[in-house]
Parts: structure tokens; sequence; C-alpha cells
């Protein structure tokens, strides 16, 4: 369940994508992106803006099925661009996609990638955190420092855990059961958020699918650390060992748990 509306969703990927924007105002878009490898910043961009066209597409078409991804599937011709000219063609790519979905409203059907409700609030929010992270890879690949509201950045670490967490995973990538045995659990922990904010999850290991709750429970391994700083982390954008994050008790099973965790 997701902790920001239909509306604030829609709303964040315009907005976030004019931080995005307005971020890369005149800077050189050639910088290599350290974590997306063999793009620069601004193949990035389009990489991100394409997704937001082709989600717009999907939503508008309510279509049954995956229609084909021709937005900007090669990336090579787009080695060298000028932020003058990608920044507005990226808000209009999110604005596209926000008015998509605020016609087709929340429970729109439309084919989704994963198992669940195929609806376009999935994109919704989909759309909102991967425009959150490809706004960081951006940020962070330019030297600049990257912020984040904590009402989005807790709603984008309970979709992570849940994206992350689906059984169809066994599936696709067989390793990922390799994870599963007894007494391997994980917590995350925030250490600048509120006490009302339960800003801490717990990854348990221990059955026959990977399950996750928030709560404060003793686990094998506890990572503890700002709130955005455990997002970048659990999204391989930070490393497990990292600076302003302290990692108690078993660190190989959370290095072991990253290595095989696919989502993101």
């Amino acid at each position: 369940m997701t902790l920001l509306s239909f509306d604030r969703m829609c709303a964040e990927i315009v907005a976030q994508t004019g931080l995005l924007a307005s971020g890369i105002e005149g800077a050189d878009l050639t910088v290599p992106v350290p974590s997306c490898p063999g793009w620069n910043v601004g193949q990035l961009l389009r990489h991100l803006g394409g997704g937001q066209r082709w989600a717009a597409d999907m939503v508008r078409a309510r279509a049954t099925e995956a229609l084909p991804d021709e937005h900007f599937r090669d990336l090579g011709p787009y080695a060298d661009e000028d932020p003058a000219v990608v920044g507005p063609w990226l808000a209009e790519s999110a604005a596209e996609l926000a008015d998509a979905l605020r016609e087709a409203g929340p429970d729109a059907p439309v084919w989704v990638p994963v198992p669940g409700a195929d609806t376009a609030v999935f994109y919704a929010r989909r759309f909102t955190h991967e425009t959150v992270m490809h706004r960081a890879d951006a940020i962070l690949a330019l030297g600049a420092e990257f912020t984040l509201d904590q009402e989005v950045a807790l709603d984008a670490m309970d979709e992570w855990m849940e994206l992350g967490s689906l059984p169809f995973h066994f599936e696709v990538h067989p390793w990922m059961r390799e994870l599963l045995g007894p007494g391997r659990t994980l917590h995350l922990h925030a250490t600048d958020t509120a006490p009302q904010a339960h800003a801490e999850w717990v990854v348990d290991l221990t059955g026959e699918v990977i399950t996750w709750r928030r709560a404060h429970e003793k686990s094998a391994v506890a990572v503890r650390g700002p709130l955005t700083e455990l997002l970048l982390l659990v999204y391989k954008r930070r490393p497990a060992h990292g600076e302003g994050v302290e990692v108690l008790g078993d660190a190989k099973l959370l290095d072991f748990w990253l290595e095989r965790v696919s989502f993101g």
C-alpha cells in the first residue's frame, strides 16, 4: 500500500523531473554515470524520458500487453546532449505521463510488467520512484548533493521492498533462491526520521519466499543510516559500507543479499 496519493504521485513525476532539469542547467552531460555503466548523463536523461513516454503510451492505450518501446532503445546517438535541449524535452515527457495518468485515473486497467493489480496506479508509483532514482544518478554523477522529501523516500523504500520480494523473481532469477536460509534476517533503520515515521524495515529470508515488514527487530545484520542513504544503498547507488552508514552484525549476509537481489 502506497503512502502517497495518486494525485501526489502524478505531481511528483513532474516535480522530480523539474528538479532534475534544473540540476543539469549548464552542466556537461557527457559526464559518465557510475551507477549506470555505459551511459553518460545525457543518455540517462533520454532513457528516463523515453520510459516516461512509453508508460504514457501504455496508459493512454489501456494496453493489455506490453507495447513496443520505440523510445531511445539505442542510446548511442545521444552521447553529446545539450542541457538546453534535453531539459525541456524531459519536462515534456513527465507532463505527458502525468496527464495520461490523471485522465485515466488510478483504477484504469492496463498491463503491468509484474504480477499484481493491473491498473494505472502501478505506473504512477513506479515512475515516481524511477524518476527519483535517475535524478539521483544524474545529480550524483555531476557532483551535486541529492536530497529527497521524507514521505517520498519512505514510499520509495516500501515499493522497493514490495517489488523486490515478489516470488516471481525466483522464476526469472533462480539464483535469488540462494538467499533463503535459517537465521537470515536484515534490519534497515533510518536514523534521521521521527519515531512516528516508523522508518525501519526487516527483510526475512528464513522462509520459502522473501518477506518484509516495517518493524524494529533484532536481526542477523542491521544497517543504520539516514533514510536517503538507505534508499541509495538498496538501489545499489551507494556502497554497503560507505560513509554515514553503520553495519552491525553479519556484514557478509548484507553483501550477499545486495548481490543477489535483482530489482533496482
